[in-house]
This record gives structure tokens, sequence and C-alpha cells, in this order.
């Protein structure tokens, strides 16, 4: 681990692990780089990996306030010029933070896997207040519930009662790993509220040079793979993906079918060449 300087002063702690070509891996809300280490050590025998904590968690420094997307790209910039990599993987809010920065930042490849994109309505935030109220109140696993259905619709748990959510949340916010979700809810909820704030047509993002690779899970959220088409039809050197078998925490199970369609990509593959492996 080493830290670098981010263009605020600010120090983040950068982990790198492997060897060959640089990628940096933007990771989603909710969570820290730790779900993350499964896929660095699968890529790590081919391109070398940067991982680091978003601002907020970890041992990452606190958030400026007010609180935009702006400054996350800012210090994704600091780990860009730092690494000399231009190849960046953005997972869920992490790939809107990484649409954003490709639109400013040099970059030469880009995958995103479900990336947090509001395209004219659709990514869902109509839950959002409901969270906010929740939370503000004081009522972590209600705002856990009412957040896990609003982004998980087809999840067979998003059609239980919502008194059953909340019992089913309460139990897992006492896991590690919720433990770290509901901690970071009120984070997760900021950056959801960045998110939305960029609604809007595809065309905004047409700007972008870097070729993408727009990846989402069959089994995961189905709006994904409709803002990965209409993010398609205006990138210029763009494509989609769907990954068999996975869901919206495939990224971080890093299972092969995944692991190395983002392998051939980043080692230069054209986009049409990466494929779904078998397992």
């Amino acid at each position: 681990m080493e830290r670098i300087t981010a263009r605020d002063g600010a120090r983040i702690a950068l982990h790198s692990t492997g060897t060959g070509p640089g990628i940096v891996v933007v990771h989603g809300g909710g969570v820290t780089i730790d779900v993350y280490r499964r896929l660095a050590a699968a890529l790590a025998g081919r391109f070398t990996v940067h991982l680091y904590n978003r601002r907020g968690r970890a041992d990452a420094p606190p958030r400026s306030r007010p609180y935009t997307v702006d400054q996350d790209v800012d210090d994704l910039a600091a780990v860009l010029e730092h690494t000399g990599a231009r190849n960046v993987i953005g997972h869920s809010y992490g790939g809107f933070v990484a649409l954003r920065a490709a639109l400013r930042l040099p970059m030469d490849r880009l995958a995103l896997y479900d990336a947090a994109i509001c395209i004219d309505g659709g990514f869902p935030t109509a839950w959002l207040d409901a969270a906010r109220e929740a939370l503000r109140a004081g009522d972590t696993a209600r705002a856990l519930a009412i957040t896990g259905a609003g982004i998980n619709p087809q999840m067979p748990a998003s059609r239980l009662p919502p008194a059953v959510q909340t019992a089913i949340c309460r139990a897992f916010l006492r896991t590690r790993i919720g433990r770290t979700m509901g901690d970071l809810l009120p984070t997760t909820l900021e950056e959801a509220d960045q998110a939305r704030a960029y609604d809007g047509p595809a065309e905004q993002w047409a700007g972008i040079t870097a070729e993408v690779l727009l990846a989402c899970g069959v089994d995961g959220p189905p709006y994904y793979a409709g803002i990965n088409e209409a993010l398609a039809r205006v990138l210029p050197r763009a494509r989609t993906l769907q990954i068999p078998r996975s869901g919206h925490d495939a990224v971080n199970r890093a299972r092969r079918r995944l692991v190395e369609p983002l392998a051939a990509f980043f080692a230069g593959a054209g986009v049409e060449e990466a494929r779904p492996a078998t397992e």
C-alpha cells in the first residue's frame, strides 16, 4: 500500500497487485475494496490492478462537503496520473464515476458492470426519498430494506411484505458485510442522489472516446440491459455484453465467465471479441 496526494491535498491509499498494464477499479456504493480483492487476484497474472477506497470509508479520507461526484472524478484523476494507467473498471455507482471521468480524463479502455447511470428515468430512484426518511428516523434496517427492494426488483425478497423485508435486513445488519453496508448507507444515498441529478438523455455521454465495454448480468436487475443499450447507441466505440448466471455482485465473485471477457478486452481485443467464458 502507498499513499498518493489528491488534488485537494488529501491522501489516497492505493493498493496495487500484479504485473502488466495497469487497470484502476472504481468500486460501487455500500462497500469497500475488500470485496474486489478476488477480482484483483484473478487479473493479477496479466495486469497490475489498482484498488482504492473512495472517500468516506475504510482507509480513505473523509468527503468534502457538500459532496458531488466531481470529488470522486478528481480522485480517480489523481490515481490515473500517479499509476499511468489508462484502463478502468467501474462497478455500480463506480461505473457512474468512471463514465463521468471518461468525459474529461484520458482513458483507452473502460469496462462498466451494472453502471448506475440514469438515462431518461431508466434507473430507479423513486425509493430514494423513503429510504432517506427511514434513515433520518433512525431505522437503518427499514432504510436498507427500502433501498434493496428499490434497486433489486427482480429479487423474490423484494416482493415480501415490507415488515418481513425489514426483519431480514435487521438480521443482515448483524453480519460483517451487513454492518459495512449499514454504516455506509448515508453515503450510498448521497451517491444515488448524484446519479439522479444527472438523469437525462444518453446523448450527454456521446463525447466519450474510450473503447467501452458495457456489461451486465443476466440474473441482475433488469434495467441495466436497457441502460447499456441506450449508451451503446451513442458511444462511438462501445458494445454491450450480458454475462450468464451472474447478478449485480458478479464483479466481486470474479468467476471466469466475467474475468476472461474483461481480460480479453483490456489485453487489446476489440469489444466484439470480449465474450463470456464458460465454467
